[in-house]
């Protein structure tokens, strides 16, 4: 497997890992050791592939998570909704 599509496959799991714990809030250092890069090295090339910072896309997923939820929700009273969201 060349280098570019390595690079890929770790960004990916990456995603799925921050989109699976998002609640967790997982650290640069905790994702990084997920993948199998050094912390420094991850948090570049994430930058370079989702074009945002590993943080950033964390804010992301929390936001759209805490969306679909209050969509999906019938009362105005949502607080139980985004406590489940961090």
């Amino acid at each position: 497997m060349i280098e570019h599509d390595l690079d890929y496959v770790r960004i990916a799991k990456a995603i799925r890992y921050l989109d699976e714990n998002a609640t967790a809030q997982p650290s640069l250092d905790a994702l990084a050791d997920h993948v199998g890069l050094s912390k420094y090295h991850f948090h570049r090339l994430f930058k370079q592939w989702a074009g945002l910072t590993p943080k950033q896309f964390l804010q992301f997923l929390t936001v759209e998570k805490a969306k679909e939820l209050l969509r999906h929700s019938e009362s105005v009273w949502c607080r139980p909704h985004v406590r489940a969201v961090g």
